[in-house]
């Protein structure tokens, strides 16, 4: 080989070199801005795909908490998590600079708000109806004087009130705050996705979870907008950890070992 060419190959090879960890430095500006994974989470005993826990340790646990985790280690810097009461906090959040990456359900209008990556969870929406409730169906729910809550600011939220054309939807900041108003009988009835609802069920006697659905909750990682670093990242990140066993693990370890990866609605 010439002497020209071994230069060639040698300038090639150099700014090969160079454009890695460039690429590198670049992500993690977008991702990881100050240094840190800063991962956004909901707090609610609800628990499932969207919802995490305070441990008595003063940590976290949850499906995000170990994804968040994970995608910290892949990058290679510390993981910081960002508590809020509700996905709803979360999406106003995003105009702030709290966070750098989240898993939340999606609808149109966060769609708007920030970058989802793929599906990880699809939910059956439903409503549970308080202890000693004569409400069997959609049609006896849906009456005037009848009192639905919500977590304000939610998908489930904004579904039901699209769903429920006479009873009344009110939204409340947090899980705990509705599970004693439905344990009193102070509401009707409460919207959430019926994984969470059958577990409330057996924490509240007499309560009923209702056999219908009214809508399907999809959970999905999310970015800001303008971040499509980011975005390809976690995107890439969630499409492998449905199929190396990240995902998976992460339900088991969080009580989800009977539910299955649903990643497509019907």
């Amino acid at each position: 080989m010439s002497s020209q060419l071994l230069r060639l190959a040698g300038l090639v090879l150099g700014v090969m070199m160079m454009a890695v960890p460039a690429h590198a430095n670049d992500l993690k500006d977008q991702i990881a801005s100050t240094g840190k994974l800063r991962v956004a989470i909901g707090i609610s005993p609800a628990g499932g795909a969207f919802w995490s826990t305070r441990t008595e340790a003063g940590g976290y646990a949850g499906v995000p908490v170990d994804l968040g985790k994970a995608m910290a280690a892949q990058l290679g810097v510390p993981v910081e998590y960002v508590a809020y009461q509700n996905s709803g906090q979360i999406t106003d959040a995003t105009a702030n600079n709290s966070w750098d990456i989240t898993f939340l359900p999606k609808d149109p209008e966060r769609a708007a708000r920030m970058t989802f990556g793929p599906i990880y969870e699809v939910a059956d929406a439903t409503y549970i109806v308080k202890p000693g409730s004569t409400i069997k169906t959609f049609a006896d729910l849906d009456q005037d004087g009848v009192k639905v809550a919500a977590v304000n600011n939610t998908t489930t939220m904004r579904g039901a009130i699209a769903h429920l054309k006479h009873a009344k939807v009110t939204g409340y900041q947090t899980y705990d705050e509705i599970f004693n108003l439905l344990k009193s009988g102070e509401v009707d009835a409460f919207a959430l996705s019926r994984d969470q609802l059958h577990a409330m069920a057996k924490k509240i006697p007499g309560t009923r979870v209702l056999d219908e659905t009214f809508k399907q909750t999809v959970t999905a990682v999310a970015v800001p907008l303008n971040h499509p670093l980011a975005a390809a990242f976690a995107a890439k990140f969630m499409t492998e950890a449905t199929t190396n066993g990240t995902l998976r693990k992460a339900y088991d370890d969080n009580g989800m070992k009977d539910s299955p990866i649903r990643t497509q609605t019907k």
